[in-house]
């Protein structure tokens, strides 16, 4: 019987394609990944940064929010403040008083978050600049970008890498002569929270340090030192990113930094030690003030502890850190875990890959909460969105060709079930070293044959001769199957069933001669259903045995086959020419007889005669055979 065809060489180029796929899938993935690690490198990735907000402010939340700096005071323009000066904003000569106050109190440095640009009444203006004269202070200026930009860090210079503005908005010359400026404008992401403060600033060829930068600058007494990661001051290094922005890390909600109001200074209610050195910074808290930004913490935090806590940042050093090392860390990532997750995708089993996956995303995403919490800022969005297209299209394309394989493998074993038993094709499912070594076991075994029709098929046409053997082998393989053998094989007008594979059974002998009657009465049955000029002209012997075969597999390396071989095969064949000589339809050895025990008694249908001992052609010695024939009914045979 022809099994399976082992297809080695075909095997292997499969396997040589789906290696390549694999391989070209991790290459690309891994270009991918580097595609977007080279503008998340250069800043061009604006995307990138709306993904990875959101993001952000879920590690802040995870995080909570943590004490701020002892070193920095608010001192804010409120409500209570702005009723008890009866307008807003506040006139220059109630400013210079406040001024005034604060200096007394000798801060580090009072920094003014309010734009003085155009002037006022000449006393106030003078009164004020009178007070700046007298401690050391900073002046807000504001960089004016393009309309359609509202964050400064989207237009830069190409050789520095700093914002520029289009413009300045500075405080009028009077008071630039007393004080220093620094410009406020704050980097926002698309949702508009603070993310960056922009340290250094570019208009018309000039480079204007920042609002924090130039009031910790004046407090330390000492100028900042530029690196390429970032800003020392007075020995405390601040990292940035590119462009010297100093990304945020808010301490909670509003009023975390020391606040405190204006109107209490201007009342004199506040004792000197809240304000004596430490870098005060003035500016409006008040209720429909517009200074004030959404944070993780506080969806309504004033403009001016958005620039408390950058300067806090530049005084502490405890700011969030991501320059470039941080970054070749992400875009590291960007291009590894794409090629691994792709790897981890083509692995045979799929379940795994898919857990390896889940699992290094989880750990990594991990990874990132627990280095923002010592604040590291790690990018979450830029390792998602470099390996979920690659897994997305591979896992797909993996689908489709699985899919497209699993149907050929349908097709193909509904193919092989046609030329083979569907048990031999489950077993050698489970262990295809079936049988690669010969078993000698027990079986038995069955030869049917057509007597006669070698002559009738050189006068019948082609398809007439087909139709009768279709039809014919259609009849055995339905008895051999419905009576638990298979067929070994079909030889032209006949056919070797096999009762013991794969697996030997104490039933086989009674399931061989049950199929041995079976047959009979089908094919008796069958002959007088053709058209009688072929009934006539032909007939049908069945021989039947038991005893030890060896099993095995017989073939070259194209292609195998499962048979059974040995003397009990020889003498089942030889026991049809036995019935054809004594004519009768069936004779089958004693040993078969013997081993069908208790099912012998379907012999009973028919005329069984014998034992007796016969020749075996090609046999020394004699055999004990017995003749079985339908009863009433003269078998029906015919020359061989």
């Amino acid at each position: 019987m022809r099994l399976l065809s082992w297809r080695g060489s075909d095997d292997s180029i499969n396997m040589g394609r789906r290696y390549a796929f694999t391989l070209i899938a991790a290459a690309l993935a891994g270009l991918w990944g580097a595609g977007l690690a080279l503008s998340y490198w250069e800043g061009r990735a604006a995307f990138l940064d709306r993904v990875e907000a959101p993001l952000a402010d879920l590690r802040f939340l995870i995080r909570g929010p943590r004490p701020a700096p002892d070193g920095v005071t608010i001192v804010a323009i409120d409500d209570q403040t702005i009723h008890a000066a009866g307008s807003y904003p506040l006139s220059r000569a109630t400013m210079a008083r406040l001024v005034s106050a604060l200096g007394r109190m000798k801060p580090k440095v009072i920094a003014l978050d309010i734009l003085f640009i155009d002037p006022g009444p000449a006393e106030g203006d003078l009164a004020l600049a009178d007070a700046l004269r007298g401690a050391p202070s900073v002046l807000a200026a504001a960089g004016q970008f393009r309309r359609d930009s509202h964050r400064p860090h989207e237009r830069t210079d190409a050789r520095e890498g700093l914002p520029a503005a289009q413009s300045l908005l500075l405080p009028l010359e009077l008071l630039t002569r007393v004080a220093a400026v620094g410009v406020v404008n704050i980097a926002t992401d698309a949702s508009g929270v603070p993310r960056h403060v922009p340290l250094l600033l570019q208009s018309d060829g000039r480079i204007i340090p920042s609002f924090p930068l130039r009031a910790v600058s004046i407090a330390v007494n000492r100028d900042p030192v530029l690196h390429s990661d970032g800003i020392d001051i007075g020995g405390t290094s601040t990292s940035t990113e590119r462009g010297y922005a100093l990304p945020l890390r808010f301490y909670g909600p509003g009023g975390t930094v020391r606040t405190i109001s204006a109107g209490q200074i201007l009342n004199g209610n506040v004792a000197e030690d809240a304000v004596r050195d430490k870098v005060v910074v003035i500016g409006a808290t008040v209720t429909g003030g517009g200074d004030s930004f959404p944070t993780p913490f506080d969806p309504v935090l004033p403009g001016v502890e958005v620039l408390a806590t950058a300067i806090a940042h530049l005084m502490e050093g405890d700011g969030l850190v991501r320059d470039r090392h941080v970054r070749l860390i992400d875009a590291t990532m960007a291009v590894v875990l794409p090629v691994l997750f792709v790897l981890l995708l083509s692995w045979h089993r799929s379940i795994w890959g898919f857990a390896s996956i889940a699992g290094i995303a989880i750990l990594w995403i991990c990874v990132t909460v627990v280095a923002f919490m010592q604040g590291v800022w790690l990018s979450a969005a830029l390792p998602i969105l470099a390996s979920a297209p690659p897994v997305i299209l591979f896992g797909a394309a993996r689908i489709w060709l699985d899919r497209s394989r699993a149907e050929r493998l349908t097709v193909q074993s509904r193919t092989l079930q046609s030329f083979q038993h569907p048990r031999l094709t489950e077993r050698l499912t489970k262990d295809s070293t079936f049988l690669i070594k010969p078993v000698r076991q027990q079986a038995a075994v069955i030869f049917i044959d057509l007597s006669g029709f070698t002559g009738l098929s050189e006068i019948l046409p082609l398809d007439e001769t087909r139709e009768v053997l279709r039809s014919f082998h259609t009849l055995v393989d339905q008895e051999a199957v419905g009576n638990h053998g298979i067929v070994a094989s079909f030889m032209g007008d006949g056919a070797m069933i096999l009762f013991g594979l794969p697996d030997p059974s104490p039933q086989d002998a009674g399931h061989a001669l049950a199929a041995c009657v079976a047959l009979c009465m089908r094919t008796e049955s069958w002959l007088a259903t053709l058209p009688q000029p072929i009934a006539s002209r032909i007939g049908f012997k069945i021989g039947a045995h038991y005893g030890r075969i060896i099993a095995s597999r017989l073939g070259g390396d194209s292609h195998q086959h499962i048979t059974a071989t040995g003397d009990t095969v020889n003498v089942a064949s030889r026991l049809m020419e036995v019935a054809a000589a004594h004519h009768a339809s069936l004779a089958l050895s004693d040993a078969l007889y013997d081993a069908a025990g208790p099912a012998r008694s379907v012999l009973e249908s028919g005329v069984l005669d014998g034992p007796f001992a016969t020749s075996i052609r090609g046999r020394a010695g004699s055999l004990p055979v017995w003749l079985w024939r339908k009863r009433s009914t003269e078998a029906r045979w015919g020359k061989p």
